[in-house]
């Protein structure tokens, strides 16, 4: 029997085009998530002209912009920034809840990286320890997701639809 051999990105082949997508709803803790994003893309390798960022209202309208964006643009990955903090109606969940199902749906369907860096917290406090201060930068920490998968898929070459055909 053959062993299983294992495969994983790396930080080095990483460079390629970005796009931020940006809630600019609770941008006082967004903004926080974009340097952090684009420090840590740039500190890898990425080229700054090949990161583009894109702002839309709030966490509810991210996937709809992100799916023009890989329509369009065909970036190598999408990084989703936003903050939804908790309040006394069910409105949260809502937003929340349809934003990263439907980031989750347009990653599948482009087969390009979206990575998740939209808050869910619930509180103003959760969110500031989230965007640079104690539990480090979300923003920081969805660049590096999305260039590991970056390369990783890299690993797999271009044609993506090579072996599902029997």
């Amino acid at each position: 029997m053959q062993p299983i051999s294992q495969v994983e990105g790396s930080f080095v082949d990483v460079d390629g085009r970005y796009v931020i997508v940006v809630g600019r709803f609770n941008h006082h803790v967004v903004d926080s998530l974009v340097e952090g994003a684009v420090d840590s893309l740039v500190r890898h390798g990425v080229d700054a002209e090949n990161i583009d960022i894109v702002h839309v209202p709030g966490a509810w309208e991210l996937p709809l912009a992100i799916k023009r964006v890989l329509q369009v643009a065909r970036p190598d990955a999408v990084l989703a920034l936003g903050a939804v903090i908790r309040g006394g109606t069910p409105h949260f969940e809502y937003v929340a809840g349809g934003c990263n199902t439907a980031m989750g749906n347009l990653q599948l369907e482009f087969d390009t990286p979206v990575a998740n860096g939209v808050l869910t917290v619930e509180s103003i406090e959760q969110a500031i320890e989230r965007a640079g201060t104690k539990a480090g930068n979300k923003g920081a920490e969805a660049a590096m997701a999305a260039m590991e998968m970056v390369s990783l898929l890299r690993c797999f070459g271009d044609d993506a639809d090579a072996g599902g055909e029997a």
